[in-house]
C-alpha cells in the first residue's frame, strides 16, 4: 500500500506502506487504508515523533552529514535510513498543518 498524506495547510506527501505504518503506529493510529489526523492530535503526534526520532539518535547519529561519501556508497551500515530522515517531511506536514488549522488525511 501506499500512503498519501494531504492537508490544505502543506504539500501532499507520499510514504511507502512499511514506512507509512510505522509513522502511523507512532503517532498512535493502526494501519488503514482511509484516516485522518484531527488538528487537536496535532501536538502529541508532532512530540511522539520528535520522541522515537530522539530515542534512535545513538543509532543513526553518523547519517546526519552525509555529503562526504561517494555517491551510492553506504558504508557499514548498509542502505538504512534514519528514523530521522523518514519521519521529517511528516512532522514538517504537521506542523504546518498545525498552523494553518486543518487536518491531515490520507486515503481520501
Amino acid at each position: 500500500m501506499i500512503y498519501k498524506f494531504k492537508s490544505k495547510a502543506a504539500a501532499d506527501l507520499i510514504m511507502t506502506g512499511p514506512i507509512g505504518d510505522r509513522v502511523l503506529a507512532l503517532v498512535g493510529k493502526g494501519p488503514s487504508a482511509k484516516g485522518i489526523i484531527e488538528v487537536a492530535e496535532l501536538p502529541g503526534a508532532i512530540q511522539a515523533l520528535e520522541r522515537a526520532v530522539n530515542a534512535e539518535a545513538p543509532h543513526g547519529a553518523n547519517e546526519e552529514d552525509d555529503d562526504g561519501g561517494a555517491p551510492g556508497d553506504a558504508g557499514a551500515s548498509g542502505d538504512q535510513v534514519s528514523l530521522r530522515r523518514r519521519v521529517w517531511p511528516m512532522v514538517e506536514m504537521m506542523k504546518r498543518a498545525l498552523a494553518g488549522n486543518e487536518p491531515i488525511v490520507w486515503g481520501v
